[in-house]
């Protein structure tokens, strides 16, 4: 590909939207006690996890898949609209499906499906639509 445009800055703020989303997702505004329940976890099991190294590795394999993504959106003829869509196709047809397989393999609930394959979709479909629209 002749013309492969890859604005870093924008794949760096992609990974720090995984963050920054998934506080949000997972908050108690939102789906933070479902998403509790689901997982047959506690607060206090939470709080015992090492936050730092946590977010730390969280943020390193977001970057991992901003970068997968940019790739793929690379030409220089993306734009947001074909960006969002991309971002929507990856996170709905790829991500989130195969989640959905193995956690019903996991015999995970529906619940428990839609809360996290739910967070997938949005996700993805938001980087599409930045790394489309800040080339």
């Amino acid at each position: 590909m002749e013309s492969m445009v890859i604005n870093h800055w924008a794949v760096w703020l992609c990974a720090v939207l995984n963050l920054v989303v998934g506080g949000l997702w997972y908050s108690p505004i939102l789906f933070y006690k479902s998403w509790l329940k689901e997982n047959n976890l506690t607060e206090d099991a939470v709080a015992k996890v090492n936050m730092a190294k946590l977010y730390s590795l969280t943020f390193v394999l977001a970057l991992i898949i901003c970068y997968n993504l940019a790739f793929f959106l690379g030409d220089a003829k993306t734009n947001w609209v074909w960006g969002t869509t991309a971002g929507f196709l990856a996170g709905f047809g790829w991500a989130a499906l195969i989640f959905a397989i193995i956690a019903m393999f996991e015999q995970r609930s529906w619940k428990y499906i839609f809360i996290n394959g739910g967070y997938i979709v949005v996700y993805f479909t938001l980087i599409g639509f930045v790394l489309g629209i800040w080339r």
